[in-house]
């Protein structure tokens, strides 16, 4: 089997190699964890909860190592990776306590002589696909809740950050998870894999990260068998500051909304708008703070990381240069690094556009950079219109004095999730999820179990006579 190199966005180095699967892999993953199913799901909730928990305890006594990795193969700067490794982990704990709270109901009918009971059973193999920007927390976010609800799963993480899902699989051997419970093919065409998957009748359940292009393609190809599918797709989170907002609140924001990881993640503040009355003072400390991060290598403490590649470089350049000349100016950008060595590396200067028109086109697309243009508004039902015009509705944050008129603003936007005066939307313990063309539903939660269940409902006779 042929290998695939995996570099550090930041040098350009080979970091290390994996396999590069191809359909006779996938189809040896369903093998494996569908000979595994009937023995896991039989598994006393109870022992699949220690396993959970055993495996999240795990995770925080190799929180450096893990954290060295996503570096590695991400580029993230060392305080997002380890914020990462953090919260990925958390996905364990949180659904090693759900796990023994699997829910139902029961009741009589309403027109009586019977008794209603509803359980919910695994849905069976479990198809997961994951992006590179965060490879501990999207596997983590995917598997902890199928192993939960009692699935096995085949995992297809991104070419890119292979390794890090490959160390939190090894975690979950060492915490005790039975061989065949989850199984990883690492591929450069993950088209066949993952077609081979959504072909297999033994495999029940498809759950995709990534691009909303990507996920039509997998939602036709799943339409075909009516396989469950959960889909979590593109952001354009829009990001709104009020005249009464607290602007110190509203800069610490969305400097984390906009510029953790490098502004490559769905829930990314895409586009500022900004009231009239402060946006020249709100531009003015969110470019003090963006000309004070440091731009370079994980390894120099540098605050901003490299984007993962040379084409993501040259897509966030283009988008730029083209909202210059429309209109829009380079009010702020830090500087780049000057060592040769990390010249090499992908790295896109963190940026701050200001008088950007609020027709630019930059403001249609998801960035996925450390860009943050900034439109300045007066009339709220005109900002309104421009904030929910977007096919996309994953995010969305608020900034305001007046917290009622936040939760008004932040009920009125069409996003799944919405910041209100905090720059963090993600929650193990909230569902993830989006509105619109950002996908189908909902990660963590409760509800991030649901998705891996199949309702039953059992009508039980229940005459008077047998009393």
């Amino acid at each position: 089997m042929t290998e695939i190199h995996v570099l550090d966005p930041a040098t350009g180095a080979v970091v290390g190699t994996v396999p590069d699967g191809d359909a006779r892999a996938a189809t040896d993953a369903v093998d494996a964890a569908h000979a595994a199913f009937d023995t896991w799901r039989a598994t006393p909730a109870r022992r699949r909860s220690e396993l959970l928990r055993r495996t999240y305890e795990l995770m925080l006594r190799d929180a450096d190592r893990l954290t060295a990795l996503i570096c590695a193969e991400n580029g993230k700067s060392e305080a997002d990776a380890r914020s990462e490794v953090i919260y990925a982990a958390e996905f364990f704990r949180w659904y090693a306590e759900e796990a023994v709270r699997p829910g139902g109901d029961y009741g009589p009918s309403p027109a009586g002589g019977t008794r209603s009971l509803v359980t919910y059973r695994p849905v069976g193999v479990a198809a997961l696909v994951t992006p590179w920007n965060f490879p501990a927390a999207m596997a983590t976010r995917k598997i902890a809740p199928a192993l939960a609800a009692g699935c096995t799963v085949v995992l297809k993480p991104a070419a890119e950050t292979p390794l890090t899902a490959l160390a939190v699989a090894d975690l979950l051997v060492e915490a005790g998870v039975p061989d065949g419970v989850v199984n990883l093919v690492t591929t450069s065409d993950p088209g066949e894999v993952v077609s081979t998957w959504l072909a297999d009748p033994r495999v029940r359940k498809i759950s995709f990260t990534g691009s909303t292009r990507i996920g039509r393609l997998l939602l036709r190809q799943a339409a075909g068998r009516v396989i469950n599918a959960s889909m979590e797709l593109g952001g354009n989170a829009p990001f709104v500051v009020t005249a009464d907002a607290d602007l110190e609140a509203a800069v610490a924001g969305a400097m984390v909304a906009k510029f953790r990881g490098g502004g490559q993640a769905c829930t990314a503040a895409n586009r500022f708008y900004v009231h009239a009355d402060v946006v020249e003072e709100f531009t003015a400390r969110l470019g003090a703070a963006v000309e004070a991060l440091t731009v370079g290598p994980a390894s120099t403490g540098a605050a901003i990381g490299p984007l993962i590649s040379r084409t993501a470089v040259d897509t966030v350049t283009a988008l730029v240069d083209r909202a210059v000349l429309q209109g829009a100016r380079i009010a702020h950008r830090s500087a780049l690094p000057a060592d040769p060595v990390a010249a090499k590396g992908t790295f896109y200067p963190p940026t701050v556009l200001a008088d950007v028109p609020p027709d630019a086109d930059i403001l249609d697309e998801e960035i996925f950079g450390p860009v943050a243009p900034i439109v300045a508004w007066t009339d709220e039902a005109a900002m309104l219109r421009a904030v929910n015009a977007s096919e996309m509705g994953l995010a969305a944050y608020v900034f305001a004095g007046d917290l009622g008129y936040a939760l008004r603003l932040g009920e009125a936007i069409e996003a799944g999730m919405v910041g209100i005066n905090r720059g963090l939307v993600s929650d193990p313990a909230a569902p993830f999820g989006g509105m619109k063309q950002s996908g189908l539903g909902r990660e963590g939660g409760r509800a991030g179990l649901q998705e891996f269940c199949e309702t039953q409902y059992l009508s039980v006779d229940w005459r008077e006579s047998l009393l």
